[in-house]
């Protein structure tokens, strides 16, 4: 599953009046399995546009289309909340920065715990797949205060990966560790996205993980709003 972006608009309005386009992208698309990069400095929208993608996030205008294959089309952007989170609830992983694990569940639990969100009855033989497949397998039962920074994020990819994503968006998801356990990082996320047939697509400011990617991508050569000056409007 790929998706496309046309004329999408989002823009946050300050109590004051104060509007700042944060997204302005005329036309952007990613094909099914593709694997991209896409670089970009702190405050460039990029975790907006990750969350518009995801439907965390409503659009002001435009749409965000997914090929479903032989289901057709969804345009999410037209979607209600509701709506949005049960398609991403079934087709989206979305791994984060911090690996926002629940710390009261081993990391056997946090996997199953993203099955949840797809509709389908757990799997524990997936789980304990991807858990081994991120070298956590003697580590099924360990709460995430037992585990390193680099493992909690191996767990945070597993349950990213738990409902059979068919698209996986990354927000700097290695931002938090050493250079060393961001590749490794890196390279899991591949390897497991290839595995599920998942388009991927990760942001980051970090040369060394952009330049891993086959597609590469400059947020500031499709997003006319990243960098712009912050417009001072009267809002009625």
């Amino acid at each position: 599953m790929g998706f496309i972006l046309h004329e999408l608009n989002k823009r946050f309005i300050a109590p004051d009046g104060t509007i700042t386009p944060v997204v302005n992208i005329d036309y952007f698309a990613i094909a099914a399995g593709e694997q991209v990069a896409m670089a970009g400095s702190s405050g460039s929208g990029k975790t907006t546009l990750l969350h518009l993608i995801a439907g965390i996030l409503a659009a002001d205008s435009g749409r965000i289309t997914y090929d479903l294959g032989d289901e057709g089309k969804l345009d999410i952007a037209g979607l209600s909340e509701p709506r949005r989170d049960v398609f991403r609830g079934r087709h989206i992983g979305y791994i984060f920065q911090t690996h926002h694990l629940l710390s009261g569940f081993t990391a056997m639990e946090n996997v199953l715990l993203g099955m949840s969100f797809s509709g389908r009855k757990p799997d524990r033989a997936w789980a304990r797949h991807l858990l081994t497949e991120v070298g956590l397998e003697s580590r099924l039962d360990y709460k995430p205060q037992k585990l390193s920074v680099g493992q909690q994020q191996r767990v945070a990819v597993a349950r990213a990966l738990a409902n059979r994503p068919r698209v996986v968006l990354g927000d700097e998801p290695t931002g938090a560790l050493d250079a060393a356990n961001a590749q490794q990082v890196l390279g899991l996320i591949r390897k497991l996205c290839m595995e599920v047939n998942a388009a991927l697509l990760i942001v980051s400011h970090d040369p060394a993980i952009i330049g891993q990617l086959p597609r590469r991508v400059a947020l500031s050569e499709i997003n006319r709003a990243a960098g712009s000056t912050t417009m001072n409007r009267s809002v009625a």
